[in-house]
């Protein structure tokens, strides 16, 4: 459900660096041909080209693409051609060292930890200690408070199985788990950050799907129904991502858009790291939550070449 369009037929990653080296070089940046190249092309094949590219020129292609664009567009490209495992770790750095840790921080890390897959978030975590010398779980205690700190530790410190096994019977008792702990309001429960920071991602949607059918309420409308703190929040903003991501994303990219002004940071995270996910389930979504369209709504609130790169890995022909 990506809206990546990858062409069938895909040059050599020497021919795509002869075209980028054309784009950087000599007066002014031909920023068209930087869209279509890296705007058309899959993790793997970015990787490719960057080692291709060091191997040729000698010089890193993030270090020349920083040097060569700006703004939002820049940030835009370094973000989608950095490897992603690197990306996320730069990423969730960035959030725990701001200075103003509100929950439009504290969500990257949920959503690295349970909108991706566990691999993935094993690859995050060795990138981080790589980058910053410094574990991921390690920056969280220093930089989160209680009870917040709890909840990201479990879920970013989870291995999860990653297959697509359910048990029902567990489903059935960890839902009666769940509901006991939120209606006696003990929402940083140690039965709570357990189940939903070790059971499958399958496992969860059929747990999550049992409360609904056992007690009326979906998890998500109890946990609102408690209060509309920071635990509360963030509680919501996991169980969203684990259970329906594209919906957790499509509110991303409407709170990034709708209102004054444009949050361009948590627009171009939102789709640059789900443009070979599941984007296209999040244009559904958007559309349901905000009766609009989300094609319509991106480049209404953006510009130039930031606007066509965004719109290119939404999958539009530019």
């Amino acid at each position: 459900m990506a809206t990546l369009r990858v062409p069938e037929v895909v040059p050599s990653s020497t021919q795509d660096c002869e075209k980028l080296r054309e784009a950087v070089q000599g007066l002014g940046t031909d920023e068209k041909a930087i869209i279509w190249i890296l705007g058309h092309r899959n993790a793997s094949q970015r990787k490719k080209i960057r080692e291709t590219y060091q191997q040729l020129y000698n010089e890193s292609l993030i270090d020349r693409l920083n040097s060569e664009l700006s703004g939002d567009f820049r940030n835009a490209v370094i973000l989608w051609t950095t490897d992603p495992p690197n990306r996320d770790a730069k990423l969730a750095y960035e959030a725990l060292k701001a200075k103003k840790k509100g929950m439009k921080q504290l969500q990257v890390i949920v959503e690295i930890a349970c909108a991706s897959s566990p691999n993935h978030l094993q690859e995050v975590r060795q990138a981080y200690c790589s980058l910053f010398d410094c574990s991921l779980e390690e920056d969280i205690v220093s930089a989160v408070s209680q009870p917040l700190r709890k909840i990201l530790v479990a879920v970013a410190s989870s291995y999860r199985y990653d297959k697509e096994l359910v048990d029902m019977n567990v489903a059935d008792s960890e839902a009666a788990k769940l509901h006991e702990a939120i209606k006696s309001n003990k929402l940083d429960q140690d039965d709570i950050l357990l189940i939903l920071s070790t059971r499958n991602f399958h496992q969860l949607r059929a747990t999550f799907a049992c409360y609904k059918q056992s007690f009326g309420n979906s998890i998500d409308q109890d946990i609102k129904s408690c209060g509309n703190g920071d635990l509360e929040s963030l509680l919501r903003v996991v169980i969203k991502c684990i259970d329906t991501p594209e919906k957790h994303f499509a509110e991303v990219i409407g709170a990034a858009i709708i209102g004054f002004g444009t949050d361009e940071d948590s627009l171009t995270r939102a789709i640059v790291a789900r443009a070979e996910i599941d984007t296209m389930k999040i244009r559904g979504e958007y559309f349901n939550i905000f009766k609009t369209n989300l094609d319509g709504a991106v480049t209404g609130d953006t510009s130039g070449d930031y606007k066509d790169f965004l719109m290119t890995l939404l999958g539009a022909r530019i």
